[in-house]
């Protein structure tokens, strides 16, 4: 127990010092990402959360080593699919480049606590009610669903953005990087600061598919939480490196309904059927591999693309 408690403490403290360096070294002040940066800082958080692997290797075992980067691989590619969504919410409040990465980066702060809670209750229930297993597996079921069958290039209008805007009361402008400013003498918040709160929400939104889907590799909270928070702290330089070419993965939502409906199964049928998670990390590297290949191979047409972007 104290050695579990050092851990999550150790954590804790690489986490706040990361993310210390992060906005006040490395990307001090609002300006813009560009691709190069962002490929560096991609394979900087990537190589962070490697090297975390090879701690839980030798500290954990190699069975929780595994647990931990299939957890990682599943948040991540689900991830992608969630950097649509940040394009439309940032497209809507009109936030420039150079403001974006301060919005993803406070974001996470409610992703640390949101998650926190989802897993940690979620562990508890898979771990005291069967039925929550199969309730997680009917979710998953149903996302991978929606998710193969979703048209390319389908994007539905930010409700969330429009009713937040209407019920909270904010400056008609940015005023630079700040959150609140003053606006006849009161003080309100910017869009930039809604934008912010929209981006927390629909993390929330995300996690109801992702959480339950690493929960089915592993229902170690220590190792289910680590995984996440790595794949979220490198999903803004992520965003940065993939963002013009998001595009081009037009076979992106069938991988991951795959990957979705493989998980489901495995909760489905794991009273029956033992899948060793090593197989598992097998198959949704392979899936994503398939994805990403005949995603460049045979590319989206032009107009089709443009309307993405659009």
């Amino acid at each position: 127990m104290t050695e579990s408690i050092w851990f999550w403490v150790g954590f804790l403290a690489l986490v706040a010092v990361l993310m210390a360096f992060d906005l006040g070294l490395f990307n001090r002040g609002s300006k813009h990402i560009d691709a190069k940066k962002a490929i560096r800082m991609t394979i900087v958080w990537i190589s962070i959360a490697v090297l975390f692997g090879i701690f839980v290797l030798f500290t954990l075992g190699t069975d929780k080593a595994i647990e931990f980067y299939t957890g990682y691989i599943v948040e991540e590619s689900m991830s992608i699919d969630n950097l649509f969504v940040f394009i439309l919410i940032f497209s809507f409040f009109k936030i420039p480049d150079d403001y974006q990465h301060k919005a993803l980066y406070y974001g996470i702060f409610g992703a640390l606590i949101f998650r926190a809670i989802f897993i940690f209750a979620g562990a508890e229930l898979m771990e005291r009610f069967d039925i929550v297993i199969y309730i997680f597996g009917i979710i998953l079921l149903i996302a991978a669903l929606k998710t193969i069958f979703k048209k390319s290039g389908e994007e539905e209008e930010n409700k969330m953005a429009i009713w937040l805007s209407k019920v909270f009361k904010t400056s008609p402008e940015l005023d630079g990087d700040k959150f609140f400013t003053r606006v006849d003498r009161k003080l309100i918040m910017t869009p930039l600061l809604l934008c912010v709160i929209v981006i927390e929400l629909s993390d929330v939104i995300f996690a109801l598919d992702s959480i339950p889907a690493v929960l089915a590799i592993s229902t170690d909270t220590f190792i289910v939480y680590t995984s996440n928070i790595f794949a979220i702290m490198g999903l803004r330089s992520l965003y940065f490196t993939i963002k013009e070419s998001m595009k081009s993965l037009r076979f992106l939502n069938y991988g991951l309904g795959i990957i979705l409906a493989f998980v489901a199964f495995k909760l489905l049928t794991e009273k029956f059927i033992e899948i060793p998670v090593l197989a598992s990390l097998l198959v949704i590297i392979t899936v994503l591999a398939i994805t990403v290949i005949l995603s460049l191979k045979f590319k989206e047409p032009a107009t089709q693309a443009s309307d993405v972007k659009e």
